[in-house]
């Protein structure tokens, strides 16, 4: 076998969180991202009846999910994995639901979540995320070195918001982003700007933002096919979120169609590994990083 990527869709994107319009039924939304071409779906795990429901439809159809959870503490994981080891899940991506300001507080969490892991057998990717341990860049570079081995899953968009970069972004803060996705093991996907998390990747004046996420993606791609075994699986979730992160107008609708951006984006990021698959995988020697 060969390296794979594998597009998914975060159920969270599929809320519409309209006043006038009814929610699609869960069943409707996960029809939707089957028929739609996408690999499979990013699902909450902290809601065993949800997940039983979600995984039971994806496994039906071959596809294949990532499990989400959000923990405070190192227990907290333990359901989690329980559960997975029910269910299966490519991997299980973890959102640290903490805000420690000195390093001394992080170490013993991620710790604990690393050792849970390891004797359960399953892939924990830790996000890089608002609102979380992962929140500042800075922060993050200091964990990283704290832990060099830490496996992350790549949401830049946080980053380029909470450090406002420059336009255009120059070496320093590209060096600074590559190296968190020297770490990474998986991506989420949206298109930001310095001020805005979430922006449409179709409106024209969008577009150098659109060619900067695309420079990082490719930069991540390339640097995980050298990381990763010749037969792993990259997972890229388009995550294009409800509003507030949708940008909204004085009528509370959003401005472009979610979905309709999921699709391009799906598109978008396999046409990127396909021109990077068809060149010579120059792997990284044993022991470097």
């Amino acid at each position: 076998m060969a390296q794979q990527l594998r597009v998914l869709q975060s159920l969270w994107a599929m809320e519409r969180r309209l006043a006038d319009e009814g929610e699609w039924p869960l069943q409707t939304q996960l029809a939707m991202i089957r028929d739609a071409g996408f690999d499979g779906a990013g699902v909450r795990f902290i809601d065993p009846a949800f997940a039983r429901e979600v995984t039971n439809f994806l496994r039906a159809h071959g596809m294949i999910w990532q499990a989400q959870c959000y923990p405070k503490t190192v227990d907290d994981l333990k359901p989690v994995l329980e559960l997975v080891s029910q269910l299966g899940a490519d991997h299980v991506n973890l959102q640290p639901d903490v805000r420690p300001r000195r390093l001394a507080d992080c170490i013993p969490l991620l710790e604990g979540w690393r050792r849970l892991a390891e004797q359960a057998g399953i892939a924990v990717h830790v996000e890089t995320h608002r609102d979380r341990m992962t929140t500042d860049l800075f922060f993050m570079l200091d964990l990283l070195d704290c832990f060099p081995d830490l496996r992350l899953t790549a949401d830049l968009s946080h980053y380029l918001v909470g450090r406002e970069f420059a336009w255009p972004v120059d070496d320093i803060n590209h060096a600074m982003m590559h190296r968190v996705l020297d770490h990474s093991w998986g991506i989420h996907g949206r298109v930001a700007s310095r001020e805005q998390v979430q922006i449409s990747h179709r409106f024209p004046q969008h577009q150098g933002w659109v060619s900067l996420f695309m420079g990082w993606w490719e930069y991540a791609i390339r640097s995980w096919r050298k990381r990763a075994g010749p037969d792993a699986t990259l997972t890229f979730l388009c995550e294009l979120g409800p509003p507030p992160y949708a940008i909204t107008g004085p009528d509370g609708k959003e401005l472009s169609d979610r979905w309709q951006d999921a699709l391009v984006m799906k598109d978008m990021i396999r046409a990127l590994w396909d021109r990077i698959a068809r060149e010579p995988v120059r792997r990284q020697a044993p022991g470097l990083r």
